[in-house]
């Protein structure tokens, strides 16, 4: 079972600590198991609340016992190689929780380099071979940023892992500088619309239009959208009355040790 890694928010003495101190505190966890995942729900807007996936959300246990959010670290390491073992380890501690519990979906996040990442593509082909249909239950989240950094080299990340059965997420949508063209050639099973949108959606008619708009061209490619970052109950009903598939954010549920399984979220719904 994964560990709690739900923790408040790292202290500021923490957060004021030097690259190398960083590079350093992130080998160390590494090294001792101290890497972990929380898991978000995120919700479907058409089934009272029912749970659709689980986002799995990297945290960084100290040998205090403070906890990290990947927002501490994550930026000083994400394009060096301890950003690549990052991701393996978010990988595999998602692929064991898939493997256990046949009921859950759940979706992890990698890093633009990872997509080149030979060691992590043969982790996620070792588990498709050992059990064929655990990838159907895996999202494998890129950021826009991160899928527009090489275009075809995420092209051919798409298509190679696709074959395994994954479905893939673009994260922050709306956030970047999409090229269109790509964007057709991703077929992405997903989007992500960038949090930034979401915020007083149900007040901002700015915000609305722009929302409207990427639902349209999501839905035109057949790709699921999820908003962000809902923090309230109107900002919730915003996003469902213009179309949006799914919710995820602090009012739909915080990140918590484990998956919510089915079957809890089922009862909860129907209460």
């Amino acid at each position: 079972m994964t560990p709690d890694f739900a923790s408040p928010d790292p202290t500021v003495s923490t957060l004021r600590r030097s690259r190398s101190r960083i590079r350093s505190i992130v080998t160390s966890a590494l090294n001792d198991g101290r890497i972990g995942l929380a898991w978000q729900p995120v919700l479907r807007c058409d089934s009272k609340g029912m749970i659709a996936f689980h986002e799995g959300l990297m945290r960084l246990r100290l040998p205090s016992g403070e906890v990290l959010r990947a927002s501490s670290f994550i930026d000083e390491v994400e394009n060096t190689p301890l950003g690549s073992e990052l991701d393996r380890e978010a990988l595999r501690i998602t692929l064991q929780l898939l493997s256990a519990d046949p009921r859950v979906r759940l979706s992890v996040n990698i890093s633009a380099s990872t997509m080149l990442d030979m060691e992590w593509n043969a982790i996620l082909a070792d588990a498709a071979a050992r059990e064929p249909e655990l990838p159907e239950r895996l999202i494998v989240e890129l950021t826009e940023r991160g899928a527009m950094r090489d275009p075809d080299s995420t092209i051919d990340f798409l298509a190679r892992n696709r074959k395994l059965g994954c479905a893939f997420a673009i994260d922050d949508f709306g956030a970047g500088q999409t090229a269109f063209a790509y964007f057709r050639r991703f077929r992405f099973d997903m989007v992500k619309i960038d949090g930034e949108f979401i915020r007083d959606l149900h007040r901002n008619p700015d915000h609305a239009v722009l929302v409207e708009v990427l639902v349209r061209l999501a839905q035109h490619f057949d790709m699921l959208t999820v908003a962000e970052f809902i923090e309230n109950a109107d900002e919730a009903r915003a996003a469902a009355a213009l179309g949006v598939d799914c919710l995820q954010g602090y009012y739909c549920g915080h990140a918590g040790d484990a998956p919510i399984l089915l079957d809890t979220a089922l009862r909860r719904a129907a209460s």
